[in-house]
């Protein structure tokens, strides 16, 4: 049961820590402001004010739309719908900061409208003033950060932890049991665990990277405590008896994204009068660590696998536990509006996808935009849902959302160690320079080089991650002018493979025995990473609808001759007498990532074509094939070279690259790359081919030469009828699109597109 001495209500963290009494006004723009009370919806709510540390309300005198307004733009809204006198959300506690309140409708800020000034009222808390605003979120207003709700920096409870007691839980990686600690003001304190529920362990446990709670052992602890408490040279004695060391009270409803969120007593009523924690302990918490963070004996089975096999997934986030939401609907993945999202939604995924609770739910397609259908808008989960399909929503073509709506999150995430057990040395930035990893050789833990034998972009992608540094830029294999860490240059790791779905360098296949042919030296790996990287994906519904075919006279194909863009049994006819049957198309590959798409090589060393009269940056851009339906190569996979440029990008948006006059080449984020049907090279060579149902398959940078945020999305399949005469093209899809495993590994989608099925 949850009770207080009346002398003092409990209050939200921010009332309890804030003791500053109104002075003067602050300076413009600083004032922040937030919605609280029983509604879900971050739209509306009773308007609260920080100020001088402390939150408090607004009298509803003279209060009306203007003022509604100006609130709500400045909490990132476009506008107000109406607002809402005599405490309708619920009486706040505290101060109430603003009375009188008169807008003109233009102001950026509350605080440059008029008012009888700070702390200056006559009102009471049933006065209190509440807004709804427009649920669509003003263009430039990114996310909604847990950071946003937390108030002053020197009077913050910012970050948890669990201090392991049980040897067997100080052994653990990431430790899911212990003591909680909190840190306030810069020290850290225990929880007494008088009135500590379930709740409050879920939203511990959300924090800390970990989707839900289980039972603890607490006769057990209460023994280990006791057996400490009677101990007269025990140091734990003498520190629980100060009520520093002690956070008194804590009360959360479990939905809560942190625990600043929550109801928060620091110290007991009576101040120091009054121990903090009497007859108590501190309070301990268990976890359950999602599928990725548990030890591999702990890993479900193949059964239980499959039965909670993901209907959400993230897709091109930086970071492990962050990015694009999508969700599979229809056998179909497609993207969330962000009308409406914010931290409770977010959350309900991070624990469903096995992460903790959401540290920040985005907005305007900050991740990277999708190319799909946009399932659901409005999505309004209460927090407790164990799925996000469990939660209410709209459909995502009710209200006119377009792909800059897409909502991302960025999720808690155990802290597993892996970060601590990588570097990069000798680089001319922190994101660049030589691999080096600590392993364990001959039971002693040492720091060493990483053999670039069959060093990638796939492995420097896990590289880049394990290090907190993004994407991979480069992976590079010939680091002679870096100079590694003294003592750390011997090679500790060889024949590294790894799929792209690891945490860490560490989990990657590698030899037992280290085996490097290069031997030490120059030729240990390197890496360059970026926080930021393009992603291509091609546009299906373009190939599908401008499929057709045309018997070309060989007359016509000596340029695509020389550019090997026919099949091999071109060599042996009578040229230029006779003709070749194209599967012809356009392609639009589109850049929905974060940063341009750019070629690997540098202008020094494109390839002039003369026949074509253009500069070729990537040799192998694409690959085109067409297979039986059980992955045989039926038409020979035409290796396409191609200039890149930005064909079309959106309006007001400048086209950057050219191929004309040996210009810059690439793709603009947001652009687009068209090759129209009726230029060389767009077909597939199809005279030797058969009536039959075929794939049409094409892969966008087959080779990774060039790293991009998502490579899940580079293929594109289609179901291929071919009479003899006709040809219907049919489910045209990119690989990902209709996939129900959330995360198919690099190797994997090498597998599928060199056919090995």
């Amino acid at each position: 049961m949850w009770f207080l001495p009346a002398t003092l209500p409990l209050l939200p963290l921010f009332l309890l820590l804030g003791q500053a009494p109104p002075s003067r006004p602050q300076s413009l723009g600083t004032m922040k402001l937030r919605l609280v009370g029983p509604s879900s919806k971050p739209e509306e709510g009773r308007l609260e004010v920080l100020h001088q540390g402390q939150w408090g309300t607004v009298c509803d005198d003279d209060f009306a739309l203007q003022e509604a307004t100006v609130a709500c733009r400045q909490l990132g809204f476009e506008g107000a719908l109406t607002w809402a006198h005599s405490a309708k959300y619920g009486s706040g506690e505290g101060p109430i900061w603003l009375d009188n309140v008169h807008c003109v409708g233009t102001e950026s800020s509350l605080d440059q409208c008029g008012s009888n000034g700070w702390g200056v009222s006559d009102c009471t808390h049933s006065e209190d003033v509440g807004v709804v605003c427009h649920p669509q979120r003003q263009r430039g207003y990114i996310s909604e950060r847990v950071s946003n709700a937390l108030g002053p920096q020197d009077r913050r409870l910012e970050e948890v932890r669990l201090k392991p007691i049980l040897a067997s839980a100080k052994r653990q990686s990431p430790v899911t049991e212990g003591a909680v600690e909190v840190k306030y003001e810069g020290h850290w304190r225990q929880v007494c665990d008088q009135g500590w529920t379930r709740n409050n362990s879920r939203v511990v446990c959300g924090m800390l990277g970990f989707p839900s709670e289980a039972p603890v052992d607490s006769h057990y602890y209460r023994k280990v405590w006791d057996s400490k408490m009677k101990d007269p040279n025990s140091r734990l004695k003498s520190l629980t008896k100060k009520n520093s060391f002690w956070i008194h009270r804590v009360n959360c409803l479990g939905t809560e994204p942190h625990m600043a969120n929550c109801q928060v007593q620091v110290a007991p009523a009576q101040g120091k009068l009054r121990p903090a924690c009497p007859g108590g302990m501190h309070a301990v918490v268990s976890c359950v660590a999602g599928p990725r963070f548990r030890p591999p004996k702990a890993k479900p089975g193949r059964k239980e696998s499959r039965a909670e096999e993901m209907k959400v997934r993230l897709r091109s986030g930086a970071q492990v536990g962050e990015g694009r939401v999508e969700v599979l609907m229809n056998r179909q993945w497609g993207t969330i509006c962000d009308h409406g999202w914010n931290l409770i939604s977010a959350s309900v995924v991070c624990r469903q996808l096995g992460f903790g609770s959401a540290r920040e739910a985005l907005f305007g397609a900050r991740l990277g935009q999708a190319l799909g259908p946009i399932h659901l808008s409005e999505v309004r989960c209460r927090g407790y849902e164990r799925s996000l399909s469990d939660c209410p929503s709209l459909e995502g073509s009710q209200n006119g959302c377009q792909h800059d709506n897409d909502a991302a999150v960025r999720c808690n995430v155990p802290n597993m160690g892996f970060q601590d057990q990588v570097r990069l040395a000798g680089g001319r930035s922190p994101e660049e320079g030589v691999v080096e990893v600590q392993v364990e050789v001959n039971g002693v833990q040492r720091w060493g080089a990483v053999c670039s034998d069959h060093w990638g972009l796939t492995e420097a992608m896990v590289a880049c991650r394990q290090l907190g540094l993004g994407f991979a830029s480069h992976a590079i294999k010939d680091t002679w002018y870096w100079q590694g860490t003294p003592g750390a240059r011997e090679v500790v790791m060889s024949g590294v493979r790894c799929s792209g779905t690891e945490l860490a360098l560490q989990q990657c296949q590698r030899h037992g025995p280290v085996h490097c042919s290069h031997g030490t030296g120059r030729f240990s790996a390197g890496v360059s990473c970026t926080d930021s990287a393009p992603d291509l994906v091609m546009n299906a519904q373009l190939v599908q609808e401008t499929a057709y075919l045309e018997d070309r006279p060989l007359s016509l194909l000596y340029c695509a001759h020389e550019e090997n863009c026919l099949s091999q049994s071109a060599d042996r006819m009578d040229w230029p007498y006779g003709h070749r049957r194209l599967l012809r198309f356009s392609s639009q590959i589109h850049n929905l990532g974060r940063a341009d798409f750019r070629p690997k090589m540098g202008r020094h060393s494109w390839i002039w074509h003369q026949c074509h009269r253009h500069y070729h940056s990537i040799e192998v851009f694409t690959h085109y094939d067409l297979l039986t339906l059980n992955g045989s190569k039926v038409a020979e996979g035409h290796k396409a070279s191609f200039c890149l440029e930005d064909t079309n990008c959106p309006t007001g948006m400048q086209r950057r690259y050219a191929c004309a006059n040996f210009g810059e080449q690439g793709v603009t984020v947001g652009c687009w790359d068209t090759y129209r049907h009726d230029i060389d090279c767009q077909w597939v060579d199809i005279t030797d081919v058969g009536p039959g149902d075929y794939i049409f398959q094409v892969v966008v940078n087959p080779k990774f030469e060039v790293a991009e945020s998502d490579f899940s999305n580079n293929m594109m399949r289609c179901r291929c009828k071919y009479d003899g005469q006709r040809v219907w093209l049919h489910n045209c899809h990119t690989g990902d699109s209709y996939r129900a495993n959330t995360e198919l590994s690099q190797e994997q989608e090498q597998r599928l597109r060199n056919n090995l099925i």
